[in-house]
Order: structure tokens, then sequence, then C-alpha cells
């Protein structure tokens, strides 16, 4: 969801008293300082309230689903991708919207008007699902495993990094589907590197030791 706009539409006294002229924002606040955009006059006025409806939710996390609601405001357009702050009986999480439903089915792309249900990925923390090999490159005792980490944490290609008890070198990763801002769904050359919300798969060497055991 984006923040709130800065341009509003209100009277000014200078140049047009009986009729709105686009107002830039200048400082917020219970008397906002605004400029009139036609005229450049500066005078101080209360913003109108923007109206907000309230919308289902459904928050996907670690396999598990719930629900919860949502006020954005009414004309505001919410698009799959997009991240915003949800506050539920539990905590106030980040959440990334992942689909939105209308009547008529699901979309990319609304007015908060017309959605009934937004689908959500809870990504201020996250767990990511790992294909880990020993540094011997024997494949035949790769494991998998999932690392628990906040959404923000970033995997570097090439790089080595610790994780509780585990020293790994990321050699590959594959994205989600809802991740933006890459030009590829797999990264593999050294220096590429994801945020862990954007992860759907890593590929890791184990640096702790030459060969290891399931058991």
């Amino acid at each position: 969801m984006s923040e709130s706009s800065q341009r509003v539409g209100l009277p000014c006294p200078a140049c047009s008293p009986d009729l709105e002229t686009v107002h830039e924002v200048l400082k917020d606040g219970g008397q906002a300082t605004v400029r009139c955009t036609e005229c450049d006059h500066v005078h101080k006025t209360a913003l109108p309230e923007a109206q907000t409806v309230q919308r289902d939710v459904v928050v996907s996390q670690d396999g598990e689903s719930f629900k919860a609601t949502t006020e954005p405001p009414a004309e505001e357009t919410l698009a799959v991708g997009e991240e915003f702050l949800l506050e539920t009986e539990e905590a106030i999480m980040t959440v990334r919207i992942t689909s939105l439903e209308l009547d008529e089915g699901r979309v990319e792309e609304a007015q908060t008007e017309d959605v009934e249900t937004i689908w959500t990925r809870a990504v201020g923390n996250v767990s990511v699902n790992a294909t880990i090999h020993p540094k011997s490159g024997a494949r035949d005792e790769t494991r998998s495993e999932q690392l628990h980490v906040p959404g923000d944490y970033e995997f570097v290609v090439g790089q080595t990094d610790d994780l509780g008890d585990l020293s790994f070198t990321v050699e590959g990763i594959h994205l989600r589907d809802d991740a933006v801002g890459y030009q590829h769904e797999k990264l593999d050359h050294g220096g590429d590197k994801a945020f862990a919300k954007d992860v759907n798969r890593l590929y890791l060497r184990d640096e702790t030791s030459d060969a290891w055991s399931a058991w």
C-alpha cells in the first residue's frame, strides 16, 4: 500500500476560495501547511480525513494461514507484491500481497473498494528452504533444511555465512513467484543477492566439515 498522498484538493484563500485546487502538503499535522500549485500561496488548514474501508486479509505463514482485517484508504490502488503493516491480536507484522480477490475472481491490481479479500504472505520473519551438500562435493549426501531468518536477511551467491551451528557458502538462489526487482528467476553468479523473503530455495555448500551423516 502506498504512503499518504502529498497532494490534496483544497480551496485556496488567495486564488480560489470557492473551488478546490491542487495543494502540495509542506508539513502535516493538526493544522497542515500547504501550498497552492496554481498561485504558490502558502497557508495553514485542516486536511480532509481519508475515507477507509474494512477488508478481510488472509495471511500465509510457515505453511499455515489465518484471517485478519485491515482498513486501507478507500480510493487506494492495491497490487500484488506490495507490502504493508498488518495489526493482529497477536502482533504487528509485515505482509506482502500475493493475490486480490474480487467478485469476479482474483486479480493482481485493483482499487480497495472493489476488493473483497486481500491474500498475503508474512515476510517480516520467514522460513527458507535450503538444499545443502557437504564441501567434499558428495551429492548423495545432500540434505534439506529450513533456515529461520528475518525477511530482510540478505543471501549472496559465493558468500560464506554462519547461522547458528551451520556455516555455509551460497551456490544458488531460486526466487519466489512474487519476488520483484530481479532480472532472473534463478541466481547463480558470484555477487547475485536476494532477500530471504524473496527466496523459494537456497542451494548451499556446508563448510562445517568435509563429510557428515544424517544421523
